[in-house]
């Protein structure tokens, strides 16, 4: 009975959030918080909310002091000359663009934190994307799946656990894992590749000449049209031409799509909500900061020393000299304090990121009412033996392969604690008794977290899709199958390979 709820809950979660029925905060709350009386528990929904907001309260605290950290060292100018470097890259091309957000992602998940990875990649793309109307869905699946590659890495987590779990060294899991995660990263980018000339032939192929100047079209709003044509106000005069050696947008048409006439019918019209009269600098939201070079929060006297205490923070979170709440709270009282020593500076700062401070840490409690109901009703114990129960007899031999198959639904409906400590030592008792090695389950149990970072009981999922202005239902109905194919392809590489 508790596992036909457990997943009764589940599906009913998934599907309200993605249907839009209900917002994700509300669904966490209510959704659960039903069941629980279902199961006849309700007396104990208290008892099961409390040690759910008790185990999320670190991860609630490391990403509260971690938004405010990042978000100064983003007003501040740190991350500047990647975005810059990503938008050379790029030139305003929606192809190059979503390519640049995997790549981007993926190398600045190497610090093995998905928050992290999140503020910082959308901190330097979600500009382009608004000003250039590309699909933000498009932006947080390609960030979430690249990171879910990335998050494997020894200190990333789900490594640590399983060598944990099984007793084994992290080194001995990770580093023959290492062709099939290759692999598996190779597939994100050429899926943004698929997915970035898809944006492609929907706007058209466009030009960025200079991003990071300054332009302003006083009593006239302006249009964007097609190649080799002219920028026209809506009042008809012609403000200057659009042959690429100008500032400015520019559009050429779309792979087969117009003559190049001049005319804005060579392109998709844009959506009716846009503002043609920005600046390059601007979104339509009016916060294009990370590309502002004039922005009065700058301080580039003091960028060497907000590089090196990144770096420093970032390696005393790898060397684990401090817990990670910790350090973020540490790290943030020194860049408001340093970069901001005025106190109405620092409350400035504070409010500017008030907000997504707010949604995400509103996110990751709603989310312990839900992790607290299914881990205290027994919900997620009953699920889990119900699968390894039904394990043919005959799978016995390749438990590798089962285990990699079930980590794809299972981390993503639960914690990858409840997973890698509840689930694989019972995968790995099952594969010994057929001659199966404790380090192929480990390995195989690495599978499924290109999926898992999208999952709605991963915190740093709330970062990527508040910062980005996303639905999380627009953004898990987009992820969903692309996430669980690319952990197909690393199970496929890591059997061809004989990893597991």
């Amino acid at each position: 009975m508790l596992t036909i709820l457990g997943f009764t809950m589940i599906a009913t979660f998934l599907v309200l959030i993605m249907l839009k029925k209900m917002s994700p905060i509300a669904a966490l709350v209510l959704i659960p918080a039903l069941f629980c009386v279902f199961v006849g528990k309700g007396a104990h929904l208290g008892d099961y909310v409390i040690d759910g907001v008790t185990s999320l309260a670190p991860t609630a605290a490391m990403l509260m002091f971690a938004i405010v950290y990042f978000g100064v060292m983003i007003d501040v100018g740190l991350f500047d000359p990647i975005v810059r470097g990503i938008l050379r890259f790029c030139k305003a091309d929606p192809l190059r663009i979503v390519v640049g957000t995997a790549v981007l992602a993926a190398i600045v998940s190497l610090d093995g934190d998905g928050s992290t990875t999140f503020m910082i990649t959308v901190s330097a793309m979600y500009p382009l994307y608004k000003r250039l109307k590309m699909s933000l869905v498009v932006m947080t699946g390609v960030a979430a799946m690249a990171n879910g590659v990335m998050n494997t890495l020894p200190w990333g987590g789900p490594t640590a656990r399983a060598a944990t779990a099984l007793k084994l060294d992290a080194s001995d899991i990770f580093v023959p894992m290492i062709p099939a995660l290759a692999v598996g990263l190779v597939f994100v980018i050429a899926l943004a590749y698929v997915l970035g000339r898809r944006e492609r032939t929907r706007l058209g192929v466009l030009t960025l000449d200079d991003v990071l100047v300054e332009e302003k079209t006083a009593g006239s709003e302006t249009i964007l049209v097609g190649a080799g044509a002219e920028k026209t106000p809506r009042n008809g005069s012609t403000t200057g031409t659009g042959t690429g050696t100008g500032t400015g947008l520019v559009t050429s048409p779309a792979p087969g799509g117009g003559s190049g006439s001049g005319t804005d019918t060579d392109r998709p019209q844009p959506p009716s909500d846009e503002t043609p009269d920005r600046t390059p600098d601007e979104t339509p939201d009016g916060d294009f900061q990370g590309l502002d070079p004039h922005r009065a929060t700058l301080r580039p006297k003091l960028y060497w020393f907000n590089a090196l205490l990144t770096v420093v923070l970032l390696t005393a979170m790898i060397m684990e000299l401090l817990p990670i709440p910790v350090l973020f709270l540490l790290g943030a009282a020194t860049a408001l304090t340093v970069n901001f020593p005025h106190m109405p500076d620092q409350k400035a700062r504070i409010g500017a990121h008030a907000e997504n401070v707010l949604n995400v840490s509103g996110m990751v409690f709603a989310a312990a009412v839900f992790t607290g109901v299914l881990q205290g009703t027994g919900m997620v114990d009953h699920m889990a033996e119900w699968l390894v129960a039904n394990i043919p007899d005959g799978m016995g031999p390749h438990m590798a392969f089962v285990t990699g198959v079930l980590s794809i639904p299972l981390t993503y409906f639960m914690s990858n604690d409840g997973f890698y400590f509840g689930i694989v030592p019972v995968l790995a008792e099952a594969g010994a008794a057929h001659g199966v090695s404790p380090l192929e389950i480990a390995r195989a149990s690495l599978v499924g977290q290109p999926l898992h970072m999208s999952s709605p009981l991963v915190p740093a999922v709330y970062v990527l899709v508040g910062m980005a202005k996303v639905e999380f239902g627009d953004h898990t109905r987009f992820v969903v199958k692309w996430a669980a194919l690319t952990s197909l392809v690393v199970l496929g590489a890591g059997i061809l390979f004989g990893i597991v």
